[in-house]
């Protein structure tokens, strides 16, 4: 019930140099839980923004009345990676050893919001359901950390994926759940439900 709303809310994107760079934002009213409407978008121009600075930036939205009012930052990505499982990077002793010696005891006020890291091996999936009319599905994980999300590639015609990837998070809060969800890829229409779980930090 409001034309001004603020949400306040903060959101993390791993962008990387092999995705599009643009940032698409929609915004849409909700009357009910059945009937939502459109009330405009606007984009971003990622290359164009400063880089390690905070940029505040007024959006009007097109072909639409009204506009957002964002803060978005480009920054180096740290503690946030995609790899192949034979490329995985705790493998190394020596980095394992950096590690610990990062996270003991007497480290632990050096840094407040430098809590630690997950790392997430993928490896497969089994006895998958058959979302197509053929039998088969075409599986991907996506895997979700506060408002942190990263996805494994899509296998084709197949119930029992493999998928290897490494994925590694920053924790910003320790009493968060990692949320795994598995969809069907189905071409331009929304994915479709395969399983999920969740994992939460505190039970690692």
């Amino acid at each position: 019930k409001s034309a001004n709303p603020q949400w306040r809310e903060q959101f993390d994107f791993h962008y990387f140099s092999d995705r599009k760079d643009m940032l698409d934002i929609e915004v849409w009213r909700k009357d009910n839980k059945k009937h939502e409407e459109l009330l405009g978008t606007c984009q971003v121009d990622i290359t164009a923004l400063p880089t390690k600075q905070t940029n505040c930036l007024e959006l009007p939205l097109e072909k639409h009345s009204g506009s957002l009012l964002m803060l978005i930052a480009v920054a180096p990505c740290t503690g946030v990676s995609i790899s192949d499982l034979c490329v995985c990077p705790l493998g190394d002793p020596s980095e394992r050893q950096q590690i610990s010696q990062r996270y003991c005891i007497k480290n632990s006020f050096r840094d407040i919001k430098d809590i630690g890291f997950l790392q997430v091996k993928v490896l497969k999936a089994v006895d998958l359901l058959a979302a197509d009319f053929a039998g088969k599905s075409d599986p991907f994980c996506v895997l979700e950390l506060g408002n942190d999300s990263l996805q494994t590639h899509t296998v084709y015609k197949n119930l029992n994926p493999e998928w290897n990837k490494v994925f590694t998070f920053p924790i910003k809060d320790i009493h968060d759940v990692l949320e795994v969800t598995v969809f069907d890829e189905d071409g331009d229409k929304p994915p479709d439900f395969l399983g999920k779980v969740a994992i939460p930090l505190l039970s690692v």
